[in-house]
């Protein structure tokens, strides 16, 4: 089916940074379509805000409440909002072409495109992997999902729980499920010793946001009061299974010493990536960020890609948060806006200033964090018997063995196994894959490389492609 509206500017996305973005494209007068494939507005970390589960608003805290005032924006904008909108092919044109971009999607199983002059991808992050033995047993999940079951259900998961891992949504979720009355049996630091004095060179810059470091401090002081055994330096990590396959026990060393700690869940983190999963469909620019050790995306400050009609917004173009990331969405709404004639150059510099301002407050403290809760490299390049490849069940030692045959990238490595040819088409085992190889064969991981992603980028049926052409 065919939308015969030509809109100035389409936004796939509507968490803080698509939301914000188009918003703001639609007060400077342009005809904004916003696509997300959800229900309803809020992305991941404003999930059902509409129509919140939990009645106790102090057990997900303040930050996720404050997503109400970008929703209340979009539901009183002039703009087309699409929801249900499954994303699965871009076109784009020449870059020396006017002609407009073609999106492919699926509303309801039923195929539709829209075409406008400019894109906006505001897709968000993912949580990184994190392979290690056992980490594909049943009651094994990422931090996120549960973050998910408390907002979508006013669900928990199954106790005992123990949680491992870093980063700031370890923290975040250990105090969430304590509020939610969730009794923890542990919770397992994998930093390395020496994360704290590694950070250190960067403390100057994460006090120019006190607020966000205070938060930190004020969760940490949280878990503490809860009596949370906390276990750090934690290395070893593996899953155990019961008779039925089940996991049973988390096993692991800490200061020399074996522990075990019998559990029915385990939450796993360590930190969110970029979702490049359409920028590189569209085989746009993309760089491996060493701090943050992923691909971020190419763009300018305004978040304009290496094709000129494609901007990029939000922790999709690098981590930054959910209000660092609503102010990448406006300030690539403002510029789109300067390049379609809506608005001068100076009301451009003017409108700008602000949410410049905003975002350099909010990515000051990145190097610190970065830094603090940079992955321990057993969840880069796992041992040889641990699973990397879910969908195709393909093991770290069968990479390394590829490298020892020959291969020099990933896209190799599909020939060999199939490795990132699943149903995720390598969401889960991407970075794995281009790190043990760039591990094995001792080069750059930018050299190295990362899959050639093809569309659909998710799966569609036949009747929804045929249905393009009705």
């Amino acid at each position: 089916m065919m939308n015969n509206t030509l809109y100035d500017l389409a936004v796939i996305g509507a968490g803080p940074a698509g939301m914000s973005a188009a918003t703001c494209a639609a007060e400077q007068g342009l005809k904004v379509a916003l696509l997300d494939e959800q229900a309803n507005l809020g992305g991941q970390i404003y999930r059902k805000l509409y129509q919140p589960s939990l009645k106790d608003e102090s057990i997900l805290g303040a930050d996720y409440y404050q997503g109400r005032e970008l929703i209340t924006q979009v539901q009183q904008s002039q703009l087309d909002y699409f929801p249900e909108a499954s994303v699965w092919q871009v076109t784009c044109p020449e870059k020396n072409d006017s002609t407009s971009l073609e999106i492919n999607l699926s509303i309801k199983q039923q195929g539709q495109q829209l075409k406008a002059k400019k894109l906006l991808i505001a897709t968000g992050a993912q949580e990184r992997p994190t392979p290690f033995p056992g980490w594909t047993l049943p009651g094994v999940m990422t931090c996120g999902a549960a973050q998910i079951l408390l907002k979508t259900s006013a669900m928990t998961p199954a106790s005992p729980l123990v949680i491992v891992g870093s980063g700031p949504l370890l923290l975040l979720i250990a105090a969430q499920l304590t509020r939610a009355g969730v009794s923890i049996s542990g919770l397992l630091d994998t930093r390395p010793k020496g994360r704290y004095f590694e950070a250190l060179p960067h403390l100057a810059g994460a006090l120019n946001n006190l607020p966000l470091l205070a938060k930190g401090l004020a969760l940490m002081a949280e878990v503490r009061k809860a009596g949370i055994p906390i276990y750090k330096n934690v290395t070893d990590l593996a899953a155990l299974a019961n008779p039925s396959d089940r996991l049973e026990k988390v096993s692991f060393k800490t200061c020399n010493k074996d522990e075990e700690i019998h559990c029915s869940t385990l939450l796993t983190h360590q930190g969110v990536v970029p979702n490049v999963q359409l920028s590189r469909a569209l085989q746009l620019d993309h760089i491996w960020h060493k701090d943050q050790a992923c691909w971020h995306p190419v763009k300018n400050e305004w978040g304009q890609s290496s094709h000129p009609d494609i901007f990029i917004a939000g922790d999709g173009s690098g981590i930054t948060g959910a209000k660092g990331a609503a102010n990448t969405g406006r300030i690539a709404a403002l510029k789109i806006a300067r390049s379609l004639a809506k608005i001068s150059q100076g009301k451009l510099t003017k409108l700008a200033q602000s949410p410049s301002k905003k975002l350099a407050k909010e990515t000051c403290i990145r190097p610190f964090i970065d830094r603090l809760y940079y992955p321990a490299q057993t969840f880069l390049t796992p041992e040889d018997d641990t699973l990397v490849c879910r969908c195709e069940e393909v093991l770290a030692k069968d990479i390394r063995h590829m490298v020892k045959q020959g291969c020099t990238g990933p896209n190799q490595t599909k020939a060999f196994s199939r490795v990132g040819m699943g149903p995720c088409q390598g969401r889960l085992c991407g970075l794995t894959v281009s790190n043990i190889i760039a591990e094995e064969s001792q080069r750059p991981v930018d050299e190295v490389g990362y899959y050639q992603v093809r569309s659909p980028i998710k799966p569609i049926t036949l009747g929804e492609l045929i249905d393009l052409d009705k």
